[in-house]
């Protein structure tokens, strides 16, 4: 009896959790005045910043997890925010893309202001390549990138796409939007690109 009164006490406190989380809500006013409040010194450039956009106001609202028509119109109006390169070409120098994998400067309080290019840091997110033991696993594996998808052209594109506006590719993406956030050129992108494309980079002869 008593394991039977625990189990649906249990249960109902689950339930009243969940009904607590359910009716849980945050007065986005408050989150802007906490948000601010954090950066009294922000210098004026910061300010789109610290204002999130259209899509970041749809992402925080379903929390990463939009229904199908929002992600339709995020995926769209990222879409629009794509600039390609003027020659048609995505792909760069391999061995500069693997520099700016490895970099992580940029967009931090002791970078600014900026005294040279951002980084990509995509170590800190990616498995690159097999002799790089320090890696993050937020984003998925990008070993053998090109090879699996046979240097095809299609893919060469999209992966330009995927780096420089990544919620075109998946709306809400913990990804940043590289491109479009201004946080890389066009010309650094390429050389992501190369990295991940390239037959002869390390991703892909799996070094």
């Amino acid at each position: 009896m008593k394991r039977i009164a625990f189990l649906t006490a249990a249960l109902a406190l689950g339930v009243i959790g969940a009904q607590a989380q359910q009716k849980t809500h945050i007065d986005p006013a408050r989150v802007d005045a906490a948000v601010k409040a954090a950066f009294p010194t922000a210098p004026a450039d910061w300010a789109p910043r610290l204002t999130p956009d259209e899509t970041m106001k749809q992402c925080s609202a379903s929390r990463n997890d939009p229904p199908k028509n929002v992600a339709a119109e995020i995926a769209a109006r990222e879409k629009a925010k794509i600039e390609y390169p003027a020659d048609g070409n995505y792909i760069g120098d391999w061995k500069k893309g693997e520099a700016l994998a490895q970099n992580g400067y940029g967009l931090r309080f002791t970078d600014y202001p900026p005294t040279r290019a951002n980084g990509g840091n995509c170590y800190a997110c990616h498995q690159l390549t097999k002799k790089e033991v320090s890696y993050g696993t937020l984003g998925p594996s990008l070993l053998e990138y090109g090879k699996l998808r046979d240097y095809k052209p299609d893919a060469i594109k999209a992966a330009y796409e995927k780096i420089y506006n990544s919620h075109l590719a998946l709306p809400c993406s913990n990804m940043p939007r590289f491109g479009a956030n201004k946080i890389l050129t066009i010309e650094q992108i390429k050389d992501a690109v190369a990295l991940l494309m390239s037959p002869d980079s390390p991703v892909n002869k799996g070094e």
